[in-house]
């Protein structure tokens, strides 16, 4: 408020003047609306009395527009649009450097912020947001109010847009105005609460980040420790936490969230009594956490008393209530669940009309719109599954469609609808399974891509209960449709993900050099800079995680934008879209490749020939079920071997090989060998998902013995076998084979790892000399151990040499698989460090380590292992591990690979397209040293 007019000539202005302030200053004091209008009137008269060129016509306007601002907010005037123009003119008068245009911006915000909360207006909190940037830098250091109030308008231009960068910026001003006040400041509650609900009821909800979720329950609990019994904050601050806790126990299931929260809810309500004017949001909050509590433990108690408490905060909230809908949307969750119970019609007919209203009440892209759709495909569903009408069905899949596709919601909540729609339509056999799959697909990809790290993008993808198969099962759907080069690149698109996201940055631009040397030489750097912006991990100061993300998005955004571009050129329209069957029918170029498919549907494979169409192989005898004991069984029967003295025969592996062999891996061979007459001994390379990645396919045995006593050929007899994680992998590696350098070999072994890291390896030193022995003169060859074989000398050979030999201890990561490592001397060389390298040169690598191509129980279909990591960072060919390796043996298993690798040793010929074939030899030729699991241990990925 403006007091000293300074027209002192002038009694009567200052007369009015201070009369309208001493009426505004009772109606603060006693909220009585005749002072209040007496103030108006009063405030009126001085701007009547005040021409435009008078020196404090702005004074005049604004104390006129701040009284009626202050009658608009308590609801006793109506007119904020002429309050807002009198805001404006007093701005007009106030130019750059006046000292009083920081209070003339500030008034404007809040005049515009407040016609936003009552009419959703878009273009108020567009032009707030403008103004807050301006009157920022004009406010005194240390000043957090208008970094709150900034903070405010940008959470409501994010609410109408869903541009998740309002929300960052948001957030990062809210940290600001947390750090600027101090403890035991009467309002730091306040500011706590603010950032809370901003990283949990928004960002939290919009992007999944459990980091958001876990920081704003230690926030809502530090400002709920401020606000004790009796405190005027008390109410909202029990209700903030009890968000929290509901959402959490939505997320992990913990009973005691859900019980605290209602507790919580119960005891603000007592805060809250008939007659106050928050009570019916705390009736709404109540209602949902005995909702939630409901559809876990299925006490109908709960939902009873949920819809009661829904129904009472309706009736208390007016149709002007900007959060109506919501309680209207959450009602008819509630009323559709107790349909599902009592079958009674009403129930769902009211469901689905509440649902309605709620999409009447929200503009086409309010976010809130989802909900809507997603409570209105679950009532029709609902009806469908107990009055089987068809035109239910029907709507329900409209909603699916409309809710995972509403493009100002977050992508979590939209993946979670468009899982559920798969999941359904495949239920009633919908003719929209497909194209469910590839919007879940689609979606993945975006979501995961956004996280600007690599470890953080596995976060995001293991987030989503049920989604792991989707890969699988949207193949498998493709299959049931007949569509077999569909169902090979939907397996791509979801499959080996991680590795996708990372290459895309990779990608080779020779052929776009060429066409558009500008387009390449933008794209080249934003690769190089959103390479180099990935974080390995999650950084613990929150507030730099936050700045590096949205610096990230940003560069992704630019990226989209130059590589849309691309796609505008000739020849160009697919560039980095997921390949196309023709694409990855060249993975296939030098022999088949049999995809092995694990889904719930169905289990079999499908074989890409070097020519002609796909073949699918049903294997009727075998589901999913069973891979999953086969793989337990393995891996006892394997641990129980490495105990047994090696020249006892494994009659537990005997076995489960024989049903690898017959249910498995013989329908497959009857199909290479009858109806694609594949010539013996002619590659074929395996491409295993879901449960088959933990199955050695390769070791497939018959163990039977022919009438004329010889015996029945296994598959490694019949075929020279090699693993690929993806198509794609394979094909990448035949591309980067154009370029070949001179070879240099080196050998880096550690035997003697730091105290903790595992046991001695005698063999390691005697093994490097043997393969020192056996690599052909004709290269450089160098060789690196003990003190040397350290982290940093490791990754600089693996980046200066061609061919690689590496024996030491290598450890599998089950927890956080990236972390994956082989032991140096001092620290591990993990799968992070080999995949920030990119050595396009690099021909063949020799894990000779345990565990080195095992990949992950969580996402085996991404196929992160150390193995896969040396391929992508440029190693064609590889030889990886699936289990322990005995080093006393394994020195049998390399002396003889690189006899038949190097041979005729005199011709110095090094060539890692021979790798496959002598690892088959070599196994063949040491059966009688070395135990069954030790030669089945080793396999080939790759070229």
């Amino acid at each position: 408020m403006e007091r000293h007019l300074q027209s002192l000539a002038d009694c009567e202005i200052t007369r009015h003047t201070d009369a309208g302030h001493a009426q505004f200053a009772k109606y603060v004091a006693s909220k009585t609306f005749s002072h209040l209008n007496a103030a108006v009137e009063h405030f009126q008269l001085v701007l009547d009395q005040c021409p435009a060129s008078h020196p404090d016509h702005a004074a005049a306007l604004t104390n006129l527009a701040w009284a009626r601002l202050k009658g608009y907010i308590r609801n006793h005037l109506q007119d904020i649009d002429n309050t807002i123009s009198l805001f404006r003119d007093a701005l007009a008068l106030r130019p750059q450097h006046h000292p009083d245009r920081p209070s003339s911006l500030y008034n404007l915000t809040e005049a515009l912020t407040w016609r936003h909360n009552k009419k959703s207006t878009a273009a108020d909190i567009r032009e707030s947001a403008q103004i807050y940037h301006e009157l920022l830098p004009l406010c005194p250091e240390g000043t957090y109010l208008p970094l709150d109030n900034l903070s405010h308008v940008l959470r409501s231009r994010f609410t109408q847009s869903g541009n998740i960068d309002d929300l960052d910026e948001c957030i990062q001003f809210r940290r600001e105005a947390v750090s600027l006040c101090p403890e035991g400041h009467t309002d730091r509650d306040l500011y706590l609460n603010n950032l809370a609900v901003s990283l949990r009821f928004y960002r939290f909800n919009h992007q999944g980040n459990p980091n958001d979720l876990d920081e704003a329950i230690s926030l809502h609990e530090e400002a709920l420790r401020l606000c004790p019994v009796g405190h005027e904050s008390r109410a909202f601050s029990l209700g903030n936490l009890g968000g929290d806790l509901v959402t959490r126990f939505d997320k992990r299931g913990a009973r005691d969230d859900i019980t605290r929260a209602i507790s919580l809810y119960r005891e603000a309500l007592t805060l809250r009594p008939p007659g106050h004017p928050r009570r019916d949001t705390t009736l709404s909050n109540l209602a949902l956490a005995l909702d939630t509590r409901y559809n876990k433990f299925n006490v109908s108690e709960d939902l009873n008393e949920a819809i009661d408490v829904y129904r009472e905060s309706l009736q208390l909230a007016g149709l002007d209530d900007p959060e109506h809908h919501v309680t209207l949307y959450n009602l008819s969750s509630a009323l559709c669940s107790r349909f599902t119970d009592t079958r009674k019609n009403e129930d769902v007919e009211e469901a689905i009309d509440l649902c309605q209203q709620s999409l009447e009440a929200l503009p086409s892209l309010h976010p809130d719109r989802y909900f809507s759709y997603m409570w209105l495909q679950e009532a029709y569903l609902s009806r469908y599954r107990v009055q089987l009408n068809p035109a239910d069905l029907s709507l329900a899949v409209d909603n699916f469609k409309l809710s995972s596709r509403h493009p100002t919601q977050g992508l979590p909540r939209r993946i979670t609808q468009a899982i559920d729609w798969a999941r359904q339509a495949e239920v009633y056999q919908h003719d929209s399974a497909l194209e469910a799959y590839q919007v879940c697909l689609e979606l993945f990809d975006s979501h995961v891509m956004t996280r600007s790290s690599i470890i953080a993008r596995r976060e995001a993808a293991t987030a989503f209960r049920r989604a792991q198969s989707l890969p699988v099962d949207a193949a498998s759907c493709a299959i049931r449709r007949g569509n077999l080069p569909q169902a090979v690149e939907l397996l791509e698109q979801g499959r080996g993900q991680q590795w996708s996201l990372v290459s895309r940055l990779r990608t080779p631009l020779e052929d776009l050099e060429s066409t558009s040397p500008e387009l390449a030489r933008e794209v080249s750097d934003l690769n190089k800079r959103l390479a180099g912006a990935q974080g390995s991990a999650s950084s613990t100061d929150r507030a730099a995680a936050d700045r590096a993300a949205t610096k990230y998005r940003a560069l992704t955004r630019q990226w989209e934008a130059a590589v849309a571009e691309i796609r505008n050129l000739k020849d160009f329209s697919r560039f980095l879209l997921p390949p196309a069957y023709e694409d990855l029918h060249a993975a296939a170029r030098h022999g088949p490749v049999i995809i092995l498919l694990a889904s719930k549907y169905s289990c079999g494979a499908i074989i890409v020939p070097t020519s002609g169409e796909p073949h699918h192989v049903p294997l009727p005898s075998i589901a999913l079920a069973d891979l999953t004991i086969l793989k337990d069984r393995f891996t006892r029967a394997i641990r129980h071997a490495s105990r047994m003295n090696p020249k006892e025969t494994r009659t537990d592996l005997i076995v489960l090989l024989r049903i690898v062999w017959e249910e498995i891996m013989l329908p497959i061979v009857n199909v290479l060998e009858n109806v694609l007459k594949l010539k013996r001994r002619s590659r074929v390379w395996l491409c295993p998902t879901a449960a088959f990645t933990s199955i050695p396919l390769h070791a497939a045995h018959p163990f039977l013995t022919k009438a004329d006593r010889s015996k029945e050929p296994c598959l490694e007899d019949l075929y020279v076998c090699s693993y690929t994680p993806t198509l794609s992998a394979l094909v990448r590696s035949r591309q980067l084979m154009k370029k070949r350098v001179t070879p240099s070999f080196v050998t880096i072994g550690q035997g003697q790892p730091g105290a903790g890291k595992g046991k001695a390896l005698l063999a390691v030193d005697s093994e490097l000399e043997l393969v020192h022995k056996l690599v052909p003169a004709t290269a450089s060859h160098t060789t690196i151990s003990g003190d040397a074989a350290t982290r940093a000398g490791a990754l600089k050979a693996l980046e200066e040499n061609t061919w690689v030999h590496l024996a030491c201890h290598g450890k599998q990561d089950p927890a956080q698989p990236y972390h994956s490592h082989f032991v140096m001397r001092d620290e591990h060389v993990t799968l992070l460090d080999i995949m920030e390298k990119d050595i396009p040169h690099a021909e063949f690598a020799f894990l000779s380590a345990c565990h080195t191509a095992v990949g992950d129980k969580e996402t085996p279909d991404e196929v992160v292992h150390l193995a896969a990591g040396l391929q992508f960072a440029g190693f064609k060919s590889v030889v990886g591990t699936l289990w322990e390796v005995d080093d006393s043996v394994a020195k049998h298993v390399v002396e003889a690979f690189y006899k038949y690798m190097f041979h005729p040793k005199e011709a110095g010929v090094m060539d890692c397209t021979k790798a496959a074939w002598a690892l088959n030899c070599a196994t063949h030729s040491v059966k009688t040293k070395v135990p069954l699991e030790q030669r089945m241990v080793f396999i080939h990925i790759g070229v």
